[in-house]
């Protein structure tokens, strides 16, 4: 099996790093409206991008080119997107983190059924048991973390909530593995995060939820939100979907919590459970079965007929410029 270029790992890399602060910015918000934040966060993300690409003759020309297949599923991907975001948050406000996070976790193996189905993408059984290791690794980290917490009558609707962000982030990252294989990064992220930005703006005005009123701490945070988890941690992700499965793409995001809980030692000083130390080994263990697999020594090709692929690999389609 061949290798990915050395930049899809250094982003990859970047992108997770900035997934792990995600958690520990929303803490600093403190107390206000989630619905706020995703808005906030959206709309930053866009206006940074749609400038970029404004001023660039040949991002503009692309865009042109576009076909509708193309517009479609990038506006589809976006409204999920900016789904995705609004069910995550507002389950939070139902259910306890942990258990929202047990729901969440079960992305990647919906995008390696959805892989499969739609995509025609043959993961080996090493990254299969890899995938569903690291799930049951930080589902173990979500319960580690539920303690004592006492459930009320909203959790089953926020539960539900979460297990929908599940499925939204899956289609939105499925889609984005058929959209990067023709269309360069800047000109599928900036339409997406825009698509993204007005899908939370108008649940918000639907929702009556005040986006003006403040500290600017609190919009300092979303900015970083914008600039880090999703600017450069979904950009990340995204451009790395020209070469790798979204299957493997959802598992490492599932390092989110161990890096978080590593930057919450160091800033606030909270350790956490043994439970959950065992769940973050397990997650690492699992995404380094997976990159260790990537740096293999391709088979001859009479060793590797008839066998499933490795979610990144098979056949690589022309792919544009990046």
């Amino acid at each position: 099996m061949s290798k990915w270029p050395t930049r899809i790992y250094v982003l990859l890399t970047l992108g997770v790093l900035s997934f792990t602060l995600a958690p520990i910015l929303v803490r600093l918000a403190g107390d206000v409206p989630g619905l706020m934040i995703a808005v906030w966060r959206t709309v930053t993300a866009a206006a940074v991008l749609l400038p970029a690409a404004a001023g660039r003759r040949k991002t503009r020309a692309e865009l042109q080119q576009l076909s509708v297949r193309e517009w479609g599923l990038i506006g589809i991907s976006g409204i999920f997107l900016g789904l995705h975001f609004i069910a995550w948050i507002e389950s939070l406000y139902h259910t306890t983190v942990a258990s929202a996070s047990v729901f969440v976790t079960t992305s990647p193996l919906m995008l390696a059924g959805l892989g499969y189905v739609v995509l025609d993408e043959h993961l080996s059984r090493t990254t299969l048991a890899a995938i569903a290791g690291a799930v049951a690794s930080a589902a173990t980290i979500g319960w580690a973390d539920a303690g004592t917490v006492t459930l009320g009558q909203g959790a089953l609707w926020g539960n539900s909530l979460a297990l929908g962000a599940a499925v939204l982030v899956s289609v939105y990252l499925l889609i984005g593995r058929v959209v990067r294989q023709q269309v360069s990064w800047l000109i599928y992220v900036t339409p997406l995060y825009t698509v993204a930005a007005v899908t939370a703006v108008l649940a918000a005005v639907l929702k009556g939820t005040p986006l003006l009123g403040y500290s600017w701490s609190v919009y300092g945070c979303a900015v970083a939100l914008a600039l880090g988890p999703q600017v450069l941690g979904h950009g990340s992700f995204n451009y790395a979907l020209q070469r790798v499965s979204a299957a493997i793409v959802g598992m490492l995001a599932l390092l989110e919590p161990v890096g978080a809980s590593l930057f919450a030692y160091l800033l606030f000083g909270e350790v956490p459970p043994p439970l959950s130390i065992v769940g973050m080994g397990g997650v690492l263990v699992a995404v380094a079965v997976v990159v260790w697999r990537r740096n293999q020594p391709s088979a001859p090709r009479s060793e590797r007929m008839g066998q499933a692929g490795d979610g990144g690999g098979g056949t690589e389609r022309s792919g544009p410029r990046n």
